[in-house]
């Protein structure tokens, strides 16, 4: 199985690129944000790779990180998410803001990608809520993913979470800065401070 290619970049099409190996063009499909991040035609360029193998072809999809393939092949493990779904998501949302999205349970975000119907979205972040703790950007929100945490923490951070959904911010918004808050306050910061914390994240 092929899991990196290094090598020179040949094209680039809306949804793949070709990466030339010593004189053998290999297609790897991409996200948009991976394909953002390769270089122009002629220069230099690494991507991991996750090949499927299947009946008539070899199809491989490409990552410009680590955390990227991990979150591919966690979001393909839910039923009706195959390979396109998957790049679809990760073109639109960034790995933290996918696991921020699934531990503030907002399908809405989800449902930003192309081929992700609101049926599908309530599936992900259900399915997923429990399996992100590994993936997950701040101690909160792996918390909030059923990471082992201190009861008062994961309540004053779900509190704080509401507070700032009751002032207009949607919910993966507020989630995210009053994750970013309470990595930089600690634990057992109070509600209170947290709602603080989270408005000047939301400012900044």
């Amino acid at each position: 199985m092929i899991s990196k290619l290094t090598g020179v970049i040949d094209s680039v099409a809306e949804d793949s690129a070709v990466v030339d190996v010593n004189g053998v063009g290999y297609q790897v499909f991409c996200s948009r944000r991976t394909l953002d991040k390769l270089p122009p035609s002629g220069g230099s360029a690494s991507v991991l790779v996750e090949t499927t193998v299947r009946e008539d072809r070899i199809v491989l999809y490409g990552f410009s990180d680590r955390l990227e393939r991990d979150w591919y092949r966690l979001l393909t493990t839910v039923q009706g998410v195959g390979a396109k779904v998957a790049l679809s998501i990760l073109s639109i949302l960034s790995p933290d803001e996918i696991a921020q999205a699934i531990a503030a349970q907002d399908k809405a975000m989800v449902s930003r990608a192309d081929g992700v119907g609101p049926k599908l979205a309530m599936r992900l972040v259900n399915e997923l809520k429990d399996r992100i703790a590994d993936l997950a950007p701040a101690p909160s929100v792996a918390a909030a993913a059923g990471a082992p945490a201190r009861g008062d923490e994961t309540a004053g951070t779900g509190d704080a979470v509401s507070a700032l959904v009751n002032l207009g911010y949607g919910r993966t918004e507020a989630f995210g800065a009053v994750a970013r808050a309470s990595a930089k306050l600690g634990s057992g910061a109070k509600v209170e401070a947290l709602v603080r914390a989270g408005l000047k994240e939301l400012s900044s």
